[in-house]
């Protein structure tokens, strides 16, 4: 019996190479080695399969952004930073999960917007909240959670103008939009 899982897993797959409306449940069940009725065992359609998967990605990697500064913590707050561009660059070229959440975060599909946002906006408060928390406590000063929140969301606005540059133009790109804005933005924040 195959499981929800091992459909989930390859449904990834097919979702970040070719988005939600690229992607079939025939390729997917055809991939997954079952027929595609076999799917709805599982999952009410394709519309419900790309929901779990969205869940699914999204808590994955709220854990992994999570684990990968906990792990650093014995580096600067700005070599963190810095740091987590050249991450999202190695991420987007060898995790599903991250071309996954690239891609619905900055092109969801139509049809389940609505459905997605709900996944979509809680994951970035989180991270915003998270960031802010993590830049508090790597301060000498004892400023309010404002002046953090404030500084937490610049940073996100950063990373995503730069996504933004990386999805269209290309890591060249990316990397002159991050080397510009940097040094402005870290002496705003010091």
């Amino acid at each position: 019996m195959v499981s929800a899982e091992l459909i989930r897993d390859v449904a990834l797959v097919h979702f970040a190479d070719k988005g939600y409306e690229g992607a079939s449940l025939q390729d997917i069940a055809t991939d997954v080695g079952i027929k595609k009725p076999s799917i709805y065992a599982h999952f009410k359609g394709k519309d419900d399969l790309f929901l779990h998967v969205a869940n699914y990605v999204f808590q994955q990697e709220k854990r992994k952004m999570i684990t990968l500064f906990a792990s650093r913590k014995d580096h600067s707050l700005e070599e963190n930073l810095v740091y987590f561009f050249d991450w999202i660059v190695e991420e987007n070229k060898h995790n599903e999960h991250a071309k996954f959440l690239l891609r619905v975060s900055y092109f969801p599909p139509a049809k389940l917007y609505n459905e997605l946002m709900r996944i979509v906006n809680p994951f970035f408060a989180d991270m915003e909240r998270l960031l802010a928390k993590y830049m508090r406590k790597h301060s000498s000063e004892e400023n309010d959670q404002k002046k953090y929140l404030k500084e937490a969301l610049a940073y996100i606005t950063i990373v995503d103008g730069a996504v933004i540059d990386l999805i269209f133009n290309g890591e060249d790109s990316y990397y002159r939009r991050v080397r510009a804005i940097w040094p402005i933005y870290f002496k705003g924040v010091q």
